[in-house]
């Protein structure tokens, strides 16, 4: 522990002595290497404070902070300069703890297989030295979807066979006809062997130049062919390349994907788990959607401090067909317009730096109502989709716990949730029940169930201070005297059931033990059921979100539950306990024994003198005549 303390005073004293210019800082670990690397408006103020208040860091910063053992730093003109400097030797030191954007990489071709009958398709390797590749892509959405419009629009074949080999060959069924493709005019069927290999190669030309020269290119260049067709009288030809004409406008048409914006813009939205993040990127061109990219972070991250560095990193890296070298994924140059669901860290810089690299003005815009809104909104779903795939939870689940932070201020979704009600039946049963939430679902092996010992008459807020004050005891004892795992875990949100007086009321008890838990009340309406979440500050009202509020009301109904179940078994409990003392001799410690022992009233009843008599220490007599009493009384 001194070495810690010594390692932290030593970093806060180096620290101390940095100037408020702007500039670089490089994390070093213990072997030297450089582990992170961060810009800062003043020096001074942003490295040491990575030093002082270490508990109030995130999972990410915490990590990062254990490992410093050093750090060098470089001071700029000015934050544009700093914000540049910090891009170059992130791409140079790759250091571990800053932004990585590699899961979502490896590169796309489009594939042209060789032979008199070649295919298009999609590819992710270049391995047949026999074929022509177009790319490389960073993204396979695109060439996916180009491959399958482009097979669409000019009918061409995507199964299997080979040709001219597979040429009018049966298939397991004995039969020659061609597939289903061919019958609903998705294929020309040319495994009917009726296309000639310089008709089939036109067909596949004219479809080159739709993917290299795009759609408007290609229909002046079919609509040029087919007046000539028409010139010639050949009506069959002319009518098959009008058909490929509105094939191609009516996928153009589709494809804009409910946007009436004609200019290039780019959408970026985030997904937040308590520990992890990922990213989606929708790329528009032209009013039409281009791209779509999805990056796992593996970190968790502040939202604004995420979209910072990812829009730097995403922007400034040089993809593979600029630069001949496979790095880390790419977006090439920025956008006009860039939506984002908040306002990004250093956004005038960013917007500075990006207009300086595209050479014109570059907007970064935060969409609060219309249209841009919608397209955010797409976004983050896409987000969430591809997160909820990595860490195994729904998206609603995620959509939910990412809401909840934003409406209670919390720097992350909220992990691990601890909800607590107290229930009681008159002032002789008084228990406390506390659940537990776990990446939103119920973590059934730490819910707890209390028992009031030290509040006098019917107290709601005194049973609850004593439920919390006895649960963080727990926690705030040394590891050893940690007899219960569920006791050992500091939560990340505190749910009461109760309103603003529940939560003033337990607040102190979590001042007076020093620790630092957002804790909110869940209030119910007149007909018991959910309405809104108190703070000592007032109520937040959460009808309105549909995903928080349906998780709200899961944890109030569990909680409430769980707590109503304890006390009714208590309340059993002890009127069998207090129906026992009736019989002479049997007072209230051996009526618990009883209890303890048997556990059920049927179990009681069952038993025989011998057993009673060694559970309440009474003489085999007195357990015969307490078996009577017990078969005629309970």
């Amino acid at each position: 522990m001194s070495e810690v303390n010594e390692k932290l005073d030593f970093l806060r004293e180096k620290a101390g002595k940095l100037s408020r210019s702007p500039g670089v800082y490089l994390m070093k670990d213990g072997g030297g290497r450089i582990i992170y690397v961060g810009k800062a408006k003043a020096l001074k103020s942003r490295v040491s404070s990575y030093f002082n208040n270490i508990a109030a860091h995130g999972v990410k910063t915490f990590k990062l902070i254990s490992m410093i053992r050093d750090f060098d730093f470089i001071v700029t003109g000015s934050e544009l300069d700093a914000l540049v400097l910090e891009a170059g030797l992130i791409k140079q030191h790759n250091p571990k703890y800053n932004i990585k954007l590699k899961d979502s990489t490896g590169y796309n071709y489009i594939k042209v297989s060789s032979g008199d009958f070649p295919k298009i398709s999609y590819a992710l390797q270049t391995d047949d030295k026999n074929a022509t590749y177009i790319g490389p892509y960073t993204s396979g959405f695109n060439i996916r979807q180009t491959v399958d419009e482009t097979c669409r629009i000019f009918a061409l074949p995507s199964c299997s066979k080979k040709f001219p080999q597979d040429f009018r060959k049966s298939g397991k069924t004995g039969s020659s006809r061609p597939c289903l493709n061919y019958q609903i005019k998705r294929c020309m069927g040319v495994c009917r062997g009726k296309i000639t290999k310089d008709e089939y190669n036109r067909v596949i030309q004219s479809a080159l130049d739709y993917i290299k020269k795009g759609s408007k290119e290609s229909v002046k260049l079919l609509t040029a062919e087919m007046e000539k067709a028409a010139e010639s009288l050949d009506f069959e030809k002319a009518a098959k390349l009008r058909d490929r004409i509105n094939a191609i406008v009516k996928t153009e048409t589709g494809q804009k994907i409910q946007t009436s914006k004609t200019t290039d813009y780019d959408i970026v939205a985030a997904a937040l788990d308590a520990e992890l993040a990922a990213v989606t990127v929708i790329k528009y061109r032209g009013g039409r959607l281009f791209d779509k990219e999805n990056f796992f972070l593996g970190d968790e991250y502040e939202i604004k401090q995420l979209l910072s560095d990812f829009l730097m990193e995403y922007y400034v890296s040089e993809d593979k067909s600029t630069s001949g070298e496979v790095g880390i994924a790419a977006g090439g140059s920025p956008a006009p317009e860039i939506y984002v669901e908040e306002e990004p860290e250093d956004r005038e810089l960013l917007e500075s730096y990006f207009a300086e690299k595209r050479g014109k003005k570059v907007s970064i815009v935060v969409p609060r109502r219309g249209e841009g809104l919608t397209q955010v909104m797409l976004a983050k779903n896409n987000a969430r989709e591809y997160l909820s795939l990595k860490v195994g939870r729904s998206v609603k689940t995620l959509g939910a716990l990412e809401e909840l932070a934003k409406i209670l201020g919390l720097d992350r979704p909220p992990l691990y949730i601890e909800a607590y009600d107290i229930s009681n039946i008159g002032e002789a049963v008084k228990v406390g029940g506390m659940v537990v939430y776990k990446n939103g679902k119920p973590f059934k092996a730490n819910y707890r169930k209390f028992t009031i010992k030290e509040v006098m008459g019917l107290d709601d807020y005194a049973c609850m201070k004593e439920v919390l004050r006895r649960r963080f005891t727990r926690y705030l004892a040394k590891n050893e005297e940690r007899d219960d795992m569920a006791f050992s875990v500091l939560p990340d949100l505190i749910l009461l059931d109760g309103g603003k007086g529940h939560v003033s009321a337990v607040g102190e008890v979590l001042d007076e033990l020093g620790l630092n838990v957002k804790m909110f009340g869940m209030v119910k309406d007149d007909k018991h059921r959910t309405r809104a979440i108190a703070s000592d500050g007032g109520e937040l009202q959460i009808a309105a979100n549909r995903q928080v509020f349906g998780l709200i009301t899961k944890i109030q109904d569990e909680v409430h539950r769980f707590s109503l179940t304890f006390s009714r078994a208590a309340h059993k409990k002890k009127s069998y306990e207090l129906e026992l003392t009736k019989f002479a001799g049997i007072g209230d410690k051996k009526a618990a024994a009883i209890l303890k022992h048997f556990k059920t009233k049927q179990a009681i009843k069952e038993a025989g003198a011998e057993e009673l008599a060694g559970v309440a220490k009474i003489s085999r007599e007195k357990a015969e005549k307490l078996k009577q009493f017990i078969e005629e009384n309970i």
